[in-house]
């Protein structure tokens, strides 16, 4: 049964995101009220970049008024809704990502994280 699923069957479909052009310190405030790790970026519903906890923790305060374009990550791994969950497990854990951007022709429509694949496996009898 665990073959069979696909990332449409265990992403996140209600996404916080933020814009490259919001300051750190707003994307930063945003992953906190939502309890969440990181925020994909987006532009016109395009998957533009990933901002993360970790990535603000390690630029130090002085980036907080730094613009999310100057310190997201720009080239990520992906994956389409039809990707297998094997193939996404692989990749979480051969390249250690926590979150993995599900994208339909560069648009954003779900978002697949550790905690997300976990429940989904939890789930599987």
């Amino acid at each position: 049964m665990i073959n069979k699923l696909v990332a449409e069957d265990i992403m996140i479909h209600d996404i916080h995101v933020t814009s490259r052009n919001d300051v750190v310190a707003a994307a930063k405030l945003k992953m906190m009220r939502c309890n969440v790790g990181g925020l994909p970026v987006v532009d016109k519903g395009k998957l533009v970049g990933i901002i993360t906890h970790r990535d603000v923790l390690l630029a130090g305060g002085e980036a907080l008024g730094l613009k999310v374009d100057d310190l997201m990550s720009k080239d990520l791994m992906v994956v389409e809704r039809e990707t297998p969950i094997m193939d996404i497990t692989k990749i979480m854990a051969d390249k250690g990502y926590q979150r993995i951007p599900v994208v339909d022709n560069g648009i954003l429509i779900g978002l697949i994280t550790q905690s997300s694949l976990i429940r989904a496996l939890a789930g599987i009898e």
